[in-house]
């Protein structure tokens, strides 16, 4: 009896020992402030400028660069996505041409010289943005269960997990740097796993995350567009002139093209494969 009590406290002392070294919190965030506003010691203040959209507009697509240590999706992972977005955006008549800007032309902290370098090379005009920001909590102290078998005794831990993920879309103007639109989405994921299959959960509840975290964006995007359209109506910062052999028109024109970039990118970003 004894000589099973103290297998026992060893495989507790050992499954305290390996979840000693999860972190208690993992980081992982690509953010459209640090890359555009990488010196900015507070939140930028955007100064009106007028901006004049020709459709068929050329469009660029990419992902907000990572930090040096971020480990979120993989640049297969992100070029998938992309080109699924660029497939979506075939059908729309107001974009010209789309273009999936692979994630190593974006330069961490470039700010918008490097946005600028990036149009010219890709030759667009307007360029969607993704960044997002998750966390995850590990809770390495939930109670270890006992079970006893036949041949002996065996703990499994049971570690628990948080995940919690927002998700932001910006579309900017790269000729005057204005934000034309943006909304955010967020999730929370939280479960536990045993010290065997605590990684490949916790993983799978980072992936969830984003999914959801965009579902919560969807109806927040549709409220905020219902707002823009009354306010773009009486914007003398905005303007639209058609480029030749085009006949859209100037209101829905400009309308049609943030549903177009924002709604396209926002719902097939739900199918992300982190």
């Amino acid at each position: 009896m004894l000589k099973m009590v103290a297998t026992c406290l060893l495989v507790l002392m050992l499954s305290g020992c390996a979840t000693l070294f999860r972190a208690q919190q993992e980081h992982r965030a690509a953010s459209v402030v640090d890359y555009l506003y990488p010196n900015a010691s507070e939140a930028p203040q955007l100064q009106p400028a007028t901006t004049t959209l020709r459709p068929p507009v050329r469009v660029g697509i990419a992902f907000v660069p990572g930090g040096q240590w971020d480990s979120g999706a993989s640049d297969e992972s992100k070029r998938l996505l992309l080109e699924r977005v660029k497939a979506a955006f075939a059908q729309y008549p107001y974009i010209g041409s789309i273009e999936v800007i692979p994630s190593n032309y974006l330069r961490a902290r470039g700010g918008f010289d490097n946005l600028d370098q990036v149009a010219r090379l890709f030759n667009v005009e307007i360029v969607a943005l993704l960044s997002y920001d998750q966390v995850q909590f590990n809770d390495t102290r939930a109670a270890a269960v006992l079970y006893w078998t036949l041949v002996g005794a065996y703990v499994i831990r049971g570690d628990k997990y948080d995940v919690q993920t927002l998700v932001d879309a910006t579309v900017f103007d790269v000729a005057s740097r204005k934000l034309l639109f943006r909304a955010p989405g967020s999730s929370r994921e939280k479960g536990s796993g045993t010290l065997a299959s605590f990684s490949e959960r916790s993983r799978q509840a980072r992936d969830t995350g984003y999914v959801k975290a965009v579902d919560d964006l969807i109806p927040q995007l549709k409220t905020a567009m219902d707002d823009f359209r009354e306010r773009s109506k009486h914007d003398a910062y905005v303007k639209v002139e058609n480029k030749a052999g085009y006949r859209g028109g100037g209101d829905v024109g400009w309308s049609g093209l943030l549903i177009g970039v924002v709604l396209v990118v926002l719902v097939h970003a739900s199918r992300r494969v982190a």
